[in-house]
């Protein structure tokens, strides 16, 4: 089952869905989450205070609009992939 949440940036806001897993479950229930964001490319990522290990089913290549959580790194993220657009 997926969950709608919505992602405030400013005057933006951006309606999201999370799917049903177990990464998608930790970071449910650590919301409302407040962070400042951050760009490399076309990623939009920032921290989020939740610890969970990368899912068996985990992927690098992301599709634009995706959100993905990836927690190999220094401070936890969550990602956004978005195009130069906006859209």
């Amino acid at each position: 089952m997926t969950h709608s949440i919505r992602i405030i940036a400013g005057t933006v806001s951006v309606n999201a869905d999370l799917n049903d897993s177990s990464s998608a479950e930790t970071i449910l229930k650590a919301l409302l989450i407040q962070a400042s964001a951050n760009t490399w490319g076309d990623e939009i990522y920032f921290s989020i205070p939740v610890e969970q290990q990368l899912s068996d089913d985990a992927r690098a290549d992301m599709q634009m609009g995706e959100l993905g959580y990836w927690p190999l790194v220094r401070s936890t993220r969550l990602a956004v992939w978005w195009t130069t657009s906006g859209h």
